[in-house]
């Protein structure tokens, strides 16, 4: 019997971190991307983007990238855990041409390590290539903000962790916006922020888009998982 209860405290940590992926607290926003589908569909062969607040605040996504279907599926405050788990019902459906996932300073601020974000991100990709095996999947670099400029050395691990586990996948890319969101000081920049210093600006999405659509516009059609 000692020996069985030393083994659930053994097992509480994992225990706690499955957990943290499925919080109720997503249910509605979750709910609510059904709801739209049913009476919307997205078109099959999309470009998926999908994560936290730097996602779902993108208003004009579909405006930014009008050579191609879009769906935003971002949930704020959301770590990349979440994406994971509800990845069967906000992923899957949709078969997406490719997926863009920005997440991850979330997790760091909760006081998740680096290496936790780099696996939390293997284990995004292992569930969407359980359902789409070739689907291309790019990381959005956690951004360098000012209200989390303390977080900056365990950002900047957590991006290079990323970069290398991506760099060893097939058709997994680090797409690195973090690098020149940063001044020559190697310090976060105002001009990409919104007032809070975490969320971005016009300008700081107008940076993203450039990264980012070079990398979209390479994705073809041919490519689309049946």
């Amino acid at each position: 019997m000692k020996r069985l209860i030393l083994l659930l405290f053994a097992l509480l940590p994992v225990l706690a971190h499955a957990a943290e992926g499925h919080p109720a607290q997503w249910e509605n926003a979750i709910a609510a991307f059904e709801a739209t589908d049913r009476v919307h569909p997205p078109a099959v062969g999309s470009i998926l983007f999908i994560g936290s607040s730097s996602i779902e605040h993108w208003k004009s996504l579909a405006a930014d990238f009008p050579e191609v279907s879009v769906i935003n599926r971002g949930f704020g405050g959301s770590e990349l855990a979440d994406s994971t788990y509800f990845a069967d019902r906000i992923v899957a459906p949709y078969h997406p041409r490719a997926v863009v996932l920005y997440a991850g300073d979330n997790d760091l601020q909760d006081g998740h390590s680096p290496a936790q974000v780099r696996d939390d991100f293997a284990a995004f990709v292992r569930k969407v290539r359980s359902v789409d095996p070739g689907v291309p999947i790019a990381f959005v670099a956690i951004k360098p903000s000012i209200a989390r400029k303390v977080l900056l050395p365990k950002v900047s691990q957590a991006n290079a962790l990323i970069k290398a586990y991506a760099a060893k996948q097939k058709h997994v890319t680090y797409l690195d916006v973090y690098t020149p969101m940063l001044g020559a000081d190697g310090q976060p920049q105002l001009k990409w922020f919104g007032d809070d210093g975490l969320h971005m600006n016009r300008t700081g999405y107008a940076l993203w888009i450039s990264i980012i659509k070079p990398w979209v516009d390479k994705q073809p059609v041919d490519a689309m998982p049946r």
